[in-house]
């Protein structure tokens, strides 16, 4: 069987699909979720939801600033992984990831972020990779610690949710971390 960069062994990356849009409605109305993403927003109609995946789909590739949907091997969407603050002159980028709540723990998200790391390192010579997480967010502390990231800093009292302030952790791996534990 050829080798496809854009599968793991549990999931594949591909283009938002228009018809993605109810499974990425009924997510954004998770508030947990959004919290632990980034931020709770107003609510989005149906069809404002529509017009988002319709527009996802619609963009065309650059090959460094993306989002992908997450789909497990048997074609289910799981959630998206998107890239951004990809700086080509130092070699940086960071990127987030988000995994539909009946899809948690499943090691679709650490398969996911290893899919895009390899395509970053291997075929676009980035250097280093940033992930920041919220300090209440543990599951995701855990899973980046797991892969090999290391804790570099805190930004003190940086996010506002649920009544009060918390620190955003900054993790990160460089390209020859990477290699060791690919």
């Amino acid at each position: 069987m050829a080798f496809y960069i854009w599968e793991g062994t549990k999931v594949r990356l591909r283009p938002i699909n228009v018809g993605d849009w109810e499974k990425y409605h009924l997510d954004g109305m998770d508030s947990e979720i959004a919290r632990l993403n980034d931020a709770i927003y107003g609510p989005r109609t149906e069809e404002g939801t529509k017009e988002w995946a319709a527009s996802e789909a619609e963009k065309g590739w650059d090959g460094h600033n993306f989002r992908l949907a997450i789909e497990t091997l048997g074609g289910e969407l799981v959630g998206s992984i998107s890239t951004d603050k990809c700086d080509l002159q130092n070699g940086t980028f960071s990127y987030g990831l988000s995994i539909f709540r009946d899809h948690w723990r499943k090691g679709y998200a650490s398969d996911a972020i290893h899919i895009v790391l390899r395509y970053f390192f291997n075929e676009l010579r980035f250097q280093k990779v940033n992930a920041s997480i919220y300090s209440f967010n543990e599951s995701s502390k855990i899973l980046h610690e797991r892969l090999g990231f290391q804790e570099e800093g805190r930004l003190r009292n940086m996010v506002y949710t649920n009544g009060s302030h918390h620190d955003l952790l900054i993790f990160g791996m460089t390209r020859e971390e990477f290699l060791k534990t690919d």
